[in-house]
């Protein structure tokens, strides 16, 4: 028996309206590769995470080739205190020595890893879980910082450990898995010339695979609406000058700094665009696709 709700034909006929106005979109995107960092408090909630499986499902059901990196920062630190193992951060990077990187790849190309392909696969989808390694995916080195010492002003160079870069993408691999109606979830772990195991920021990590594979799109999910200007207001699209302003000017600062830089590169090498978004709000890579609006900040050249 239906009841009032379903009876309603208001609620349908908006329905209906919305997959049409979709259309465009759908038509613009299909075929293309879209990459997203998947990561925040929308990977910690089961709710929001089960939403994102769905509308990967459904990204890939209308011929759209997504494909996910993972992060993992606090899963990452629960399974290093809950094995008493210390680790220190050094400018926002996590210092990872030989027993660190051991458990960074247990919970991500483990435990994350797993979840989220198999909430993909539960919506329907056909997701296959791998990491920097598998394929010869992600070739890293080693990634170099320094520091100024505040008395002596004198650079020195910092030691995180086994944190890396991305030096070469191997975009083949990815592709084969598209052509055969895969969904690739990665896990940002690479491998050096002599074998070693890397831990790569997923934004960095992601920002590199999308510009390998030609993405027409890079989508930044994180805890934040986007860019915001001095006020708190959303900031709906910036060009490579107006980043530069931004930050100079204070608006653009701590942690989003590395993720402009990332999108910035991300374009630089091929992409169209990338969009800061936030992954707190459901069906946010939806609206962020398929409509004119959008929710977050888009970098474009110009």
């Amino acid at each position: 028996m239906l009841t009032n709700h379903a009876k309603d034909p208001r609620k349908w006929l908006r329905t209906a309206g919305t997959i049409s106005e979709a259309l465009p979109f759908m038509r613009r995107y299909a075929g293309k590769t879209i990459v997203i960092k998947y990561g925040g408090h929308a990977m910690g909630n089961s709710e929001l995470a089960d939403i994102f499986a769905r509308d990967i499902v459904l990204l890939k059901q209308v011929g759209i080739n997504p494909i996910v990196v993972h992060g993992g920062g606090p899963q990452i630190g629960e399974m290093l205190k809950r094995m008493a193992v210390n680790s220190e951060f050094v400018d926002g990077l996590r210092v990872t020595d030989e027993a660190t990187v051991e458990i960074v790849e247990m919970v991500l190309s483990g435990r994350i890893n797993k979840s989220i392909t198999a909430a993909i696969n539960k919506a329907g989808g056909t997701a296959i879980g791998i990491s920097g390694k598998d394929g010869s995916l992600i070739k890293a080195r080693k990634l170099q910082r320094t520091v100024k010492d505040p008395d002596s002003n004198i650079e020195k160079i910092l030691d995180l450990g086994f944190v890396g870069e991305p030096d070469e993408i191997n975009p083949e691999f990815l592709q084969k898995l598209e052509k055969s109606g895969m969904i690739p979830v990665i896990a940002p772990i690479g491998f050096g010339e002599d074998g070693e195991t890397y831990n790569i920021n997923a934004d960095t990590a992601a920002g590199a695979i999308a510009a390998a594979v030609g993405a027409s799109r890079l989508l930044m999910m994180t805890d934040v609406a986007g860019v915001l200007d001095k006020e708190g207001v959303l900031i709906p699209e910036i060009t490579f000058q107006t980043a530069e302003e931004l930050r100079s000017n204070g608006t653009i600062s701590g942690g989003m700094i590395p993720k402009i830089e990332t999108c910035i590169s991300t374009v630089e090498g091929g992409v169209n665009a990338a969009v800061i978004l936030d992954g707190r709000v459901p069906h946010g890579m939806l609206l962020e696709i398929f409509t004119d609006c959008g929710i977050g900040t888009l970098i474009k050249k110009e």
